[in-house]
């Protein structure tokens, strides 16, 4: 049996072409997630009028939903045929939408850029995530907010992640993600801090029933066991927050 890839990136552009056709489960259950993460991003701030950079944008789900509610927003991906139909999409729907193809690593925007970045599903796919959260920090704007998602690093989002969501259940592509490379919410609040972000609530992200196809539908959780969310804020011109 050969051995599965790790952390295989290449899922998205693989699919490009049918991102938003609704035809492949996972694909329906990364958009799926985007209302669950709303409903608690959107208790943190008002998108009207922001400029919004959605770090790791893939097809443009996340994107194409803040827009709608009236943000300025600049999507970036190293997966270039996934920007493609993000682009695409978003020229058929009527929506301006800028879209670039790179890295967290290495963010091609101007210092204090954005009022706010979105990086969900994101952190735990990076190969320098210290490096990330910098770049982070520094095309956010002072005062301006960083809303996140990731996966937490334990036997069991180990076992929900891998065994359950892409061994059994399918709802993701074996490979797609490498447990070593999940985060302790300790871990991700140091680096944080050691780029000069101010760490804000978090809270767990989950399913919270089924829709009329059989897909998940997901919102706030309890629990951050799994998969947690949070914000954190650059400080202002005053050095506070």
């Amino acid at each position: 049996m050969s051995r599965i890839k790790r952390n295989d990136l290449t899922i998205y552009d693989n699919v490009a072409d049918l991102w938003w056709s609704d035809s492949v489960r996972w694909v329906r259950t990364l958009k799926n997630l985007v209302p669950g993460r709303l409903k608690w991003f959107d208790r943190h701030i008002d998108w009207a009028g922001k400029n919004v950079l959605d770090l790791g944008c893939a097809g443009g789900f996340m994107a194409e939903a803040l827009t709608k509610k009236r943000a300025y927003v600049s999507g970036i991906d190293p997966a270039t045929e996934a920007i493609a139909a993000a682009r695409s999409h978003a020229a058929q729907s009527g929506l301006e939408i800028s879209y670039d193809v790179g890295v967290g690593e290495d963010l091609p925007y101007a210092d204090a850029s954005f009022d706010a970045v979105v990086c969900v599903d994101v952190l735990e796919h990076v190969e320098d995530l210290t490096q990330v959260m910098a770049e982070i920090a520094r095309v956010l704007k002072p005062d301006g907010t960083l809303l996140y998602d990731t996966i937490n690093r334990n036997p069991l989002a180990r076992l929900a992640a891998i065994t359950f969501a892409e061994d059994i259940l399918r709802l993701l592509p074996q490979g797609t993600h490498d447990p070593e490379l999940f985060i302790r919410p300790a871990e991700l609040t140091d680096i944080m801090e050691k780029v000069d972000l101010c760490v804000g609530p978090s809270t767990g992200l989950g399913p919270r029933g089924i829709n009329r196809r059989g897909d998940l539908i997901f919102g706030p959780f309890p629990s951050r066991a799994i998969i947690y969310m949070g914000l954190a804020q650059k400080p202002g011109a005053s050095g506070v927050v």
